[in-house]
């Protein structure tokens, strides 16, 4: 989700709940009553969270399609006609509001009975450039507001379902437990003759989020400093989940260079707070990054928003490369 095309709030949480929903309905099967996809569920999803929610959960009873295909930058993404026409076939469609907006207006026009925004499955809360300067403590951390450099078209930010909200809740091991609880329930809603494996699978990933949470939670318990800072604000829920401070760049297109004021109070906050690394992401150029790193005689690194999994992804799924994160964010923040 690059901040840099300052796409509305209501186009991320549209394109999670896409992403949910079975693109294998395009291909013009019908539900699964009808015999498509050999009776299974027909789940088309906005873009991967969605996806690997669904291939999770859904096991071998679900075909699942995701309408941003790998190395797709999610707000990138435009529908063909036949794409619109074909998601009103498909059983469950899931997405998250306000991150593509074309899959929003597409899930709209649907009108698919079971239709899962995940984004209501859970709450989310604003993060400006700054997420969890309270370290974590107390509710201020949610609503801090984008003190650093407003000029430079930081309202990118607010992308979420409601002004100002922040959609990455899939960063968040513990929120992202909660959106899969609710998928669960929709999949057992609309295939109940087999909720028993749904509410098994669910129940299992849950527990894989689970221990994810007590990686992260111990990993990062005792480091040299709490900040990190990143080209993509995407990592608010998990700075304000593990205590972190996320300093974003996010707004700043990435082919220009951040003004001279920016680039000086992250080269004081890079003082002060003694950070040693800016992070990019694997779907964005990381020229904005580098420039930096060179200007403050940092390093960079990779701080993976798993909005989709390449070749260049360090990991082949969610778990994975949420791992990789953490081993990142342990060497740049100095874990002991």
């Amino acid at each position: 989700m690059n901040v840099r095309r300052l796409i509305p709030t209501t186009a991320l949480a549209g394109a999670v709940a896409l992403g949910l929903v079975s693109l294998s309905a395009c291909a013009g099967t019908s539900d699964a009553a009808d015999g498509g996809n050999g009776g299974k569920l027909d789940v088309v999803a906005s873009f991967y969270p969605m996806q690997y929610l669904a291939e999770q959960i859904g096991g071998g009873h679900v075909a699942v399609e995701t309408l941003t295909k790998p190395g797709v930058e999610p707000h990138d993404l435009e529908l063909k006609p036949k794409q619109i026409g074909a998601l009103g076939e498909a059983d469950v469609l899931l997405y998250l509001k306000g991150i593509q907006p074309a899959v929003d207006e597409a899930i709209a026009q649907a009108g698919v009975k079971n239709t899962v925004d995940a984004a209501t499955l859970t709450k989310l809360e604003a993060h400006g450039t700054s997420a969890g300067h309270d370290h974590g403590h107390g509710e201020e951390g949610h609503e801090h507001a984008d003190e650093h450099g407003a000029e430079e078209g930081h309202e990118g930010h607010d992308h979420g379902s409601e002004a100002g909200a922040d959609p990455h809740v899939w960063l968040d091991p513990v929120k992202y437990a909660e959106v899969a609880k609710g998928v669960g329930s929709a999949f057992e809603k609309a295939d109940p003759d087999h909720a028993a494996d749904y509410k098994k699978n669910t129940d299992a990933l849950v527990k894989k989020l689970g221990d994810l949470d007590t990686e992260f939670e111990t990993g990062l318990k005792n480091t040299a400093t709490r900040t990190f800072i990143t080209t993509h604000s995407a990592f608010g829920y998990l700075a304000e989940r593990y205590h972190l401070d996320q300093e974003g760049i996010s707004g700043l297109d990435p082919e220009s260079e951040p003004s001279p004021a920016r680039m000086k109070e992250l080269q004081e906050v890079a003082a002060k707070d003694k950070v040693s690394t800016i992070f990019f992401e694997t779907l964005a150029s990381d020229k904005t990054a580098k420039t930096l790193a060179g200007d403050t005689g940092l390093k960079t690194d990779v701080l993976d928003p798993l909005e989709g999994i390449t070749d260049k992804s360090r990991g082949g799924d969610y778990i994975e490369v949420m791992r990789s994160n953490l081993t990142a964010l342990k060497k740049a923040l100095g874990a002991k």
